[in-house]
C-alpha cells in the first residue's frame, strides 16, 4: 500500500479561500483532483503532479449558466466565447423555443431566419458556419457528441424547430391533434436521447426576420399539456418559457398544469418592463402559492438591466431611421466615419425627424431620458442625471447632439446604453430583492445571442464584481450567496447533481479568481463570426485558472488549448 504522504494527485489547488457553492462561509482549504473528480477538500491533501497556488484568491465551482444560445456556435467554436472567458464550465442552450433541431433539409433557412430575428445572430454567419449533419434531434445530439469544447454543453428541444419539422409551412398556424401527437412524440424522443428540457416562446418580442412570431407563440393549452405528458413519461425535463411579461400572471394556469403533470421545474423569464414596473411582486406571489401547492415553478432573473448597446456599427443607433443615415449607413466603416465627421452631416442627423417604424424601435432609439453614454469602467447602475437628456440639459444643448458626440468618441466606436428591462426605478434594488428569493434562479445572460445589441454573456463575472464588491448605490450581496446562485442552484435546477459544489466525489469544475482584480472590459465589436460578421464581446480579467473535468482550460485569463468539455446527455446523478 502506498503511504499517504507519497500519493500524487493529478492537480492540487493550494492556499485559496474555498467558496464551495453550498452557500457556506469561505474557508481556507486545498483541493485535490484526480482525473475528472475532486478527491479531497481540506488540509494535508498531499502533493500534485501539477499545482496551482491560489494564495489571496477565492476558489469556486465552475459556473453553470442555464440560459445560453450556442446552438449554432457550438458547431464551430470550441472556446464558446464569451462564456469560456467568464468561468463557465457548464452551459445549457436551446432556450426560448429557438434552435436547429429537429431540422428537415427544406426548413433550415427558416430556422436560421428565426434565430436571426429572435436572437440577433447574423443569418449569413449561421448559413456559413453551421455544418448540417443531422435532421432529427437525436442526430443533432450525436453530432454534438463528436465535438469538444472548453466547457460542457447541455441542450433542450426548442418549440420553434419542433413545429417547423412537424408542421412545415404551417408552423405558425394552429396545430391539429395529429400535429400535437407528433410533436409530443418527438419531445419524448429528444429527452430520451439526452435533452435536458423543452423550451418555448410566448412573447411578441420574439420574431423572425420577416416579422412573423415564433412558432408556438399562441400554442393552445392542449399542445402544451401534451408535451408535458411526454416529459412526465420520460421522467425528466425542465419546461422553459419566455412569456410576455404582462401575461405572466394569466399564464400561471397552464404553467401550474404543466408542473403538476411533469413533476419537473417550470421556469419562466422574469424581467421588469417599464410599462409594468411592479408586476414582478405579483409574479413572486403566484410562485410562492404554486410552491406551497407542491408545484415547482421558478423565475429566471438577470443580474443587471437587459441593456441594448448602440453605436455606429451596431444593429441599432438613434439615427438609424433618419434620411441622411439611409444615404451613408451602408458605406464601409472608414468611409462612413469620414462622412459622420463632417459638420453638415452632424447637423443633419441631429435635427432630422426619423421615420416611424414601430413603437419599440422608437423607444430604444429616441428615449433620450433612458439612453446613457457608456464609457470607461462599465457602469450598469448609472445615475439618472447621466442620460443624454440629463447631460444635454446641463450643457444647454440638444440630447441628439450628446448622443452623436458620444458615438463619435473612441475613434467612432463610442457606446450608448439603453436599459430595456430592469431599470424602471433607475436603480437595481428590485434585482437585489429578486436574488434573495428562494424560488428565483440566476439566468438570462443570453451568451451567444444578441450579437449586435447586447453583451451580457459575461454576467457570471459581473455578479461577483458588482454585487459583492463594487455596488455603491445600494446593498451588496455576500460572495458565498452569489457563488451558490451560479453553481449548485443552477446545476440542480437542470438535474446536474454531479457538479456545482466543491466536494469529494463531484466533478472537478473549478475557478481560481482574484476577486480584488476581477474586471470586465468595455464591450466592443469584433468581426470574428463566420463570414466576418460582427458581435459584441466583453472579456474578463481576474481568472487565475478555470478547470473543467480536471483539465485547466484557462490560466491567467488565457485559454490553454485544452478542450475537455463534452455534451451532457440527460440529468446527472450525485455520484457520492
Amino acid at each position: 500500500m502506498v503511504p499517504y504522504d507519497r500519493i500524487m494527485h493529478d492537480l492540487v489547488i493550494r492556499n485559496g479561500q474555498v467558496i464551495d457553492g453550498s452557500g457556506a462561509a469561505a474557508r481556507a482549504a486545498d483541493i485535490a483532483i484526480d482525473g475528472e473528480t475532486i478527491t479531497e477538500v481540506g488540509s494535508d491533501v498531499g502533493a500534485g503532479r501539477r499545482e496551482i497556488d491560489a494564495d489571496g484568491r477565492i476558489v469556486t465551482p465552475g459556473f453553470v449558466d442555464t440560459h445560453t444560445h450556442y446552438d449554432a456556435q457550438a458547431t464551430w467554436d470550441p472556446e464558446l466565447t464569451p462564456s469560456g472567458w467568464h468561468g463557465v464550465t457548464t452551459a445549457v442552450m436551446g432556450n426560448c423555443g429557438v434552435g436547429f433541431a429537429p431540422a428537415a433539409a427544406d426548413r433550415r433557412d427558416f430556422l436560421i431566419q428565426l434565430m436571426e430575428g429572435v436572437e440577433d445572430i447574423p443569418g449569413a454567419a449561421l448559413t456559413d458556419g453551421i455544418q448540417w449533419g443531422w435532421e432529427t434531434f437525436p442526430e443533432y445530439l450525436d453530432d454534438l457528441d463528436a465535438r469538444q469544447w472548453v466547457l460542457d454543453l447541455g441542450t433542450q428541444v426548442p418549440h420553434g424547430a419542433l413545429r417547423a419539422y412537424v408542421m412545415r409551412e404551417r408552423a405558425i398556424d394552429d396545430a391539429t391533434p395529429d400535429d400535437i401527437d407528433a410533436m409530443a412524440t418527438l419531445v419524448g424522443e429528444g429527452l430520451r436521447a439526452g435533452a435536458l428540457g423543452f423550451s418555448t416562446s410566448r412573447t411578441p418580442l420574439h420574431k423572425a426576420v420577416d416579422g412573423e412570431l415564433v412558432p408556438g407563440t399562441f400554442a393552445t393549452d392542449d399542445e402544451l399539456l401534451a408535451i408535458a405528458r411526454s416529459i412526465a413519461e420520460v421522467g425528466h425535463g425542465v419546461f422553459q418559457t419566455a412569456t410576455h411579461h404582462p401575461e405572466v400572471p394569466d399564464s400561471f394556469s397552464w404553467m401550474r398544469a404543466v408542473a403538476r403533470i411533469t413533476g419537473q421545474p417550470v421556469v419562466f423569464n422574469l424581467n421588469q418592463p417599464d410599462y409594468a414596473p411592479d408586476l414582478w411582486r405579483e409574479d413572486l406571489r403566484l410562485i410562492e402559492q404554486a410552491q406551497a401547492d407542491g408545484l415547482n415553478i421558478l423565475a429566471q432573473v438577470s443580474g443587471r438591466p437587459v441593456g441594448i448597446l448602440e453605436s455606429w456599427s451596431a444593429t441599432v443607433n438613434p439615427f438609424m431611421l433618419c434620411p441622411t443615415w439611409g444615404l451613408i449607413g451602408q458605406l464601409p466603416e472608414h468611409e462612413r466615419l469620414e462622412e459622420l465627421a463632417r459638420p453638415d452631416v452632424r447637423a443633419a442627423l441631429t435635427t432630422e425627424v426619423p421615420a416611424v417604424w414601430s413603437d419599440f424601435i422608437a423607444s430604444i432609439t429616441r428615449s433620450w431620458d433612458k439612453l446613457y453614454p457608456f464609457s470607461g469602467e462599465a457602469d450598469y447602475e448609472p445615475d439618472p442625471a447621466a442620460t443624454c437628456a440629463g447631460i444635454a440639459a446641463a450643457r444647454g444643448v440638444e440630447p441628439a447632439e450628446v448622443a452623436y458626440d458620444q458615438m463619435m468618441s473612441e475613434n467612432g466606436r463610442g457606446l450608448l446604453y439603453y436599459p430595456l428591462f430592469n431599470y424602471s426605478n433607475h436603480n437595481l434594488d428590485h434585482l437585489w430583492e429578486l436574488h434573495q428569493h428562494p424560488h428565483t434562479r440566476m439566468g438570462l445572460a443570453d451568451a451567444g445571442a444578441h450579437c449586435g445589441t447586447i453583451a451580457d454573456g459575461g454576467m457570471p463575472t459581473f455578479m461577483l464584481q458588482f454585487w459583492a464588491r463594487d455596488r455603491a448605490r445600494g446593498d451588496q450581496m455576500p460572495i458565498e450567496w452569489l457563488v451558490h446562485r451560479q453553481t449548485r442552484q443552477t446545476a440542480e435546477m437542470y438535474g446536474l447533481r454531479d457538479r456545482g459544489l466543491l466536494a469529494p466525489g463531484l466533478r472537478a469544475d473549478v475557478n481560481v479568481i482574484d476577486l480584488d482584480g476581477l474586471a470586465v472590459e468595455l464591450p466592443h465589436l469584433v468581426a470574428d463570426l463566420p463570414t466576418g460578421a460582427k458581435r459584441y464581446v466583453q472579456r474578463a480579467e481576474g481568472y487565475g485558472a478555470t478547470v473543467c473535468r480536471g483539465a485547466v482550460t484557462v490560466l491567467d485569463d488565457q485559454f490553454t488549448g485544452e478542450t475537455p468539455g463534452r455534451l451532457i446527455r440527460g440529468p446527472q446523478g450525485d455520484p457520492r
